[in-house]
């Protein structure tokens, strides 16, 4: 991978990144559309990270489908798919981790200790071997947006990156791998989430800025609903994912994560996008 990006480089070559765990759905590809409009060479790495899970069952239920994955991106003019072994990224010895702190220790953080760890460290790997000019990533993963910025920034790459609005089912449930683990009745239910979330924005829209009443407003739709179980609701600064009282002039979301069963889902809306 490391030689294929090195010879596009010399042939001036814009590179657009897409990094994922496989199981692709429309959120994926809503990412593969932008980078493809946006650069000449799209490359999309499909690996699931296990230093990113902190619960081996979950990372042995995360789906994988490799065949049906790349039959997906083939559609899409997809021009190199990056799926390495483990040993690849991680060959024997391997000792050196990227922490980014601050950001990674609350919400998501704080739910699954290590997570992030794992989430910068093998991006770090990736952008290396890829050099991207441009990288795509979900607003549905606000958090690991926040802590690959951080990061990009402060190792110094030369990569941009890129947001792109999270896609939703049509109930409102935000696109997930995980969606598929959900029974039917379970996956229907799910919509709750956001559906709580954007009763808070509407609410931030008609003037309410007390943080605390905007997530009271997310918990009690929530409720309404027996099989959810809240594991958190937060509103959090943009920027240091800090929480915040009141919602002021700087880019602020509300972020939830809630459990059906065994599975753990999580969305967010931006409540201000700031200046």
């Amino acid at each position: 991978m490391a030689s294929i990006s090195r010879k596009l480089r010399r042939e001036n070559k814009t590179i657009a990144f897409v990094p994922t765990m496989g199981a692709l759905h429309e959120g994926h590809l809503a990412l593969v559309k932008e980078a493809r409009a946006a650069s000449d060479i799209v490359i999309v790495s499909i690996f699931v990270n296990p230093e990113q899970f902190n619960d081996k069952g979950d990372l042995d239920r995360y789906p994988r489908d490799l065949t049906s994955d790349a039959a997906l991106l083939a559609e899409f003019e997809v021009d190199y798919i990056f799926a390495p072994e483990n040993s690849e990224i991680y060959p024997e010895g391997f000792s050196t981790y990227v922490y980014v702190e601050g950001v990674s220790e609350g919400l998501e953080g704080a739910s699954r200790p290590g997570h992030f760890r794992g989430v910068a460290t093998v991006v770090a790997i990736l952008f290396n071997a890829i050099r991207p000019d441009l990288a795509f990533f979900g607003q549905k993963d606000a958090q690991q947006v926040t802590v690959i910025k951080r990061m990009t920034a402060d190792l110094g790459f030369e990569t941009e990156i890129i947001v792109v609005p999270t896609v939703r089912e049509e109930s409102g449930l935000a696109l997930s791998s995980r969606n598929q683990l959900l029974p039917p009745e379970e996956r229907a239910k799910a919509a709750v989430i956001f559906t709580g979330l954007r009763e808070a924005k509407v609410a931030f829209k008609q003037g309410e800025r007390n943080a605390a009443k905007l997530i009271e407003i997310v918990q009690r739709r929530i409720a309404d609903e027996p099989m959810a179980i809240v594991d958190y609701i937060s509103v959090v600064d943009g920027k240091s994912l800090e929480p915040v009282e009141r919602v002021g002039e700087t880019e602020t979301f509300i972020a939830a994560a809630v459990r059906f069963g065994t599975v753990r889902l999580i969305d967010n809306v931006l409540l201000n996008r700031g200046q």
